[in-house]
């Protein structure tokens, strides 16, 4: 029997990936000129991440990716996306660039190329200098310029080397979760501040886009997003406007000035004794120059309902689905959905990309320590897979997917308590253990199994 003679659900050239973040796996913290990241700080603060556990070793992806290598190649996938380092190519967060840095993702890119896998490379994954931040971070204007710089020395450098670049990863969650809620690095918590980062991340896109489009023409550009797109509890009208409101700045906020639209107004206005952020006469073109695909991360979707005494009016409520490791209820129909959404707010301008997408699951090895076997993951995975082919049968322009992740790695705040990985890690020796999952991902990008 020929698969691929069967009807097809993807493509044949759909870009099958999977993805990784570098503080999450690389390791070697201490190694070849690395500098520190937020991330060093913030895992060495009482009480900021479980158990104290922090990202020196990781997964050792530094020094063991020719083995992920080969496992991305026994599983099929074409793509490999993984972060670079800031603080591994300019270790003081501006300056002249640590040359051993770039020689490590270079030897990277090129053992990806010789298994047949495409360098999907996102420039920042959250691992921000710590010489920066002790200037400011993403709240000073400045940053942003300082992460055109590096972006400048990563085209020039590794451009020959890269297929694929994404400027940000969920500038969300490097803005609010860093800068108002304090639950990630650098563990601040102030409304003001999240707002300039906010703003600040998006400017350093735009100029990013610029240095990427004048060192590497020919590459594709995009930015990944975690946007929500949430259902009302009811039909209410309560319902309906508290679940719009939710996305002001959760999807709005980081959405719209790509689209050259505004930031949403009646955010700010929730908050009269926060200051907006200050917004330079060219910023909004800066930020709006055209990219090449837009990358969703999708992990579920909320319920949100009416709250008097919220000062936007809404709240996340219950629903009926079973949750993974994260506690996150699991709502594939909900991807559909959100595909759909993004699509036409966009006005279908630019191709998207799933650049994120997978649950957290309590994996344990079987008891010869051979094999790990996740039916819950193979179910989230089949679940959601279907959801995408739904999307691409309506006429939705997604061009790929990318599994998260790649391994079990360190989990942010969660550290190592979450596995999220189609492979499993044994944390003590760093040994790597394949779980039925990804053998299930293996037989969909075959064609071997459907969806």
């Amino acid at each position: 029997m020929n698969y691929q003679d069967g009807p097809e659900q993807f493509p044949r050239d759909f870009l099958w990936g999977v993805a990784t973040a570098s503080f999450q796996v690389e390791g070697a913290a201490c190694e070849d000129g690395r500098g520190e990241s937020i991330w060093d700080r913030f895992c060495r603060t009482p009480g900021a991440v479980a158990h104290g556990h922090t990202g020196d070793v990781s997964v050792d992806q530094y020094h063991r990716f020719p083995e992920d290598i080969a496992i991305m190649r026994s599983i099929g996938v074409r793509s490999y996306r993984f972060s670079i380092a800031w603080p591994r190519i300019q270790p003081a967060g501006a300056g002249t660039f640590n040359r051993a840095g770039i020689d490590y993702y270079k030897r990277l890119c090129v053992s990806l190329r010789e298994a047949g896998v495409e360098a999907t490379a996102t420039l920042y994954h959250w691992d921000l200098p710590q010489a920066l931040q002790e200037t400011g971070g993403w709240p000073q204007r400045d940053t942003a310029f300082r992460f055109a710089e590096y972006v400048d020395i990563c085209a020039r450098e590794l451009g020959p080397y890269v297929d694929r670049w994404i400027t940000l990863n969920e500038p969300w969650c490097s803005a609010i979760l860093g800068y108002v809620e304090g639950a990630h690095a650098p563990g601040i918590r102030d409304q003001t501040q999240g707002w300039a980062a906010a703003h600040h991340l998006l400017l350093g896109h735009g100029l990013a886009v610029g240095a990427l489009r004048a060192e590497t023409p020919a590459k594709p550009v995009g930015i990944s997003l975690n946007l929500d797109t949430p259902r009302p509890a009811t039909r209410r009208e309560e319902n309906v406007l508290a679940a719009d409101r939710w996305m002001d700045l959760r999807t709005r906020m980081f959405l719209d000035p790509l689209l050259g639209r505004p930031y949403p107004s009646r955010h700010f206005e929730a908050y009269p004794s926060h200051r907006p952020p200050t917004i330079a006469a060219d910023d909004a073109d800066l930020i709006a120059q055209p990219i090449d695909f837009l990358g969703l991360n999708y992990y579920y979707e909320p319920v949100v309902g009416h709250d008097p005494n919220h000062p936007e009016g809404f709240t996340e409520v219950p629903s009926h689905h079973s949750t993974t490791a994260m506690g996150w209820p699991v709502v594939p129909r909900g991807l559909h959905r959100h595909l759909h959404w993004v699509s036409g707010h966009c006005d279908r301008r630019f191709p998207l990309f799933i650049t994120e997408n997978g649950c957290a699951v309590d994996d344990v090895l079987s008891e010869e320590g051979t094999r790990c076997h996740d039916p819950a993951r193979i179910d989230y995975l089949r679940t959601h897979l279907r959801a995408a082919a739904d999307a691409l049968a309506d006429g939705i322009d997604l061009r790929g997917y990318f599994c998260w992740s790649l391994i079990d790695n360190f989990e942010w705040a969660y550290g190592y308590t979450k596995r999220f990985g189609l492979v499993y890690a044994d944390y003590v020796n760093q040994r790597r253990v394949v779980k039925d999952s990804a053998y299930f991902l293996r037989e969909v990008i075959s064609g071997g199994e459907p969806v």
